[in-house]
């Protein structure tokens, strides 16, 4: 009986897997060995199954015999399925069951819209610590009842599934420690205060590309819900007010903060955005990614006090008073004037007389081959020599040597006058020299 189309196309895990890991693919061999093979199954024996599976984007939409995948998995610790077209949790819940030292999962991108987990099968997720469910489309009851159901879940990456809300659920998971979501639709505070409801021991917090709007939380409640929270990435968040920075302070025990690409930024420079931010956080140990030093937390600290000491004093923050008690007033930054030195001399040669802007950074060779230029000397050979009017009185004039000595080591200042003495026959007469 001819199949339909459909069923033409259906790939199973197990399918996948023996044309994978076959070990005609593997002529130097590649991870453990599997041997035996029950009777009748399509898995080929001595298969090179590494402990971290990858089967990705291998358009499989069922499991195949629970039993062959559990002849074949009993060292796998790591399974990547994303870019697949599995669409039933009974089917995953098949693979998962038949891995009995499952740690790590992967399901991103495979179609699970709408598709409810039953709590009675959610049990074979028991032991996976690291789950990966981006762009699934999974729901808030799925991803619960999956938490209700794996006592050891550390990590759990929910982004790109369009949540503009978080549910609620009957029961913490207090075992997580990573949660990121990146790339939703979160946009007020309220929504993401639940996930201190949900993962009472979160320890990281990535809300990257969410619109989330403020930090409007009590300290007291913020110490009650994230009393463990070390890290939190607000990156492109939708955070427009000092204030809202002032609150991760309430975090108790944070040390990591990413802000970058927040509204509130937006009209300072990058120095400034790091400073500014660095001085208002002061526990924090690593800002968008970078160590925090000592130095660089004093100067951060200064420059803060810098920038806001001419503003009216019923605008300075706590912040502010916080830090002049600890430096006291300091007085603006003397500005410098980085561009180079330039000083004004006349240069001799014979009868002829030029006055020339100097630029102190060049060296004497340099300034060799600007005076041979500007007096039109056919020969290759002069000599120098500088007059000071305040020094020569006491020192005498002085010979400029050296073709890679910088004019700054002279000391050269406006006024003073350098005589140039060709070494042959020129179009300048030295007779007066």
């Amino acid at each position: 009986m001819d199949l339909s189309s459909d069923e033409e196309e259906v790939r199973t895990f197990v399918q996948v897997l023996s044309e994978k890991y076959n070990p005609e693919n593997f002529p130097y061999g590649q991870g453990v060995v599997v041997l035996p093979s029950p009777p009748g199954s399509p898995v080929k024996g001595g298969l090179f199954l590494p402990s971290a599976l990858v089967l990705s984007d291998s358009g499989i939409s069922k499991a195949g015999a629970g039993s062959d995948i559990a002849a074949v998995c009993a060292h796998v610790l790591e399974l990547d399925l994303s870019f697949n077209q599995l669409s039933d949790w009974d089917e995953i819940g098949t693979i998962v069951s038949s891995i009995p030292h499952l740690d790590f999962l992967n399901l991103s991108m495979n179609p699970l819209s709408g598709v409810q987990l039953n709590p009675s099968m959610a049990d074979v997720f028991s032991r996976v610590r690291r789950l990966v469910l981006i762009n699934t489309q999974v729901s808030w009851d799925t991803v619960h009842t999956l938490t209700q159901h794996t006592p050891e879940l550390k990590e759990l990456f929910l982004c790109l599934n369009g949540f503009n809300t978080v549910s609620e659920s009957p029961a913490p998971c207090s075992s997580l420690r990573l949660l990121q979501i990146t790339d939703n639709q979160l946009q007020d505070w309220s929504e993401v205060r639940k996930f201190g409801q949900l993962y009472p021991s979160l320890s990281t917090l990535v809300l990257a590309n969410n619109s989330v709007d403020s930090v409007s939380d009590s300290k007291k409640t913020l110490e009650d819900l994230f009393p463990n929270l070390r890290s939190i990435n607000l990156n492109n968040s939708g955070l427009s007010t000092w204030t809202d920075i002032e609150r991760l302070n309430f975090f108790p025990k944070l040390e990591e903060v990413k802000a970058k690409g927040i509204p509130l930024l937006q009209s300072y420079s990058t120095q400034e955005r790091r400073s500014l931010l660095l001085a208002q956080l002061p526990s924090v140990m690593f800002l968008n990614g970078s160590m925090v030093s000592e130095g660089e937390r004093e100067d951060a600290e200064r420059f803060f006090i810098r920038f806001y000491q001419d503003c009216p004093a019923q605008e300075l923050s706590d912040r502010y008073h916080i830090l002049v008690s600890k430096y006291g007033q300091l007085a603006p930054l003397a500005e410098v004037d980085l561009r180079p030195r330039c000083t004004t001399v006349n240069v001799r040669c014979g009868d002829r007389v030029e006055t020339v802007d100097l630029r102190l950074e060049q060296t004497v060779g340099d300034l060799t081959k600007q005076l041979r230029a500007l007096l039109q000397l056919q020969t290759n050979g002069i000599r120098m020599i500088y007059v000071s009017q305040e020094m020569s009185s006491v020192f005498g004039p002085e010979e400029l040597k050296g073709n890679s000595r910088a004019l700054h080591s002279y000391n050269i200042q406006d006024g003073d006058e350098i005589l140039v003495i060709p070494k042959s026959k020129s179009r300048c007469d030295s007779s007066g020299l």
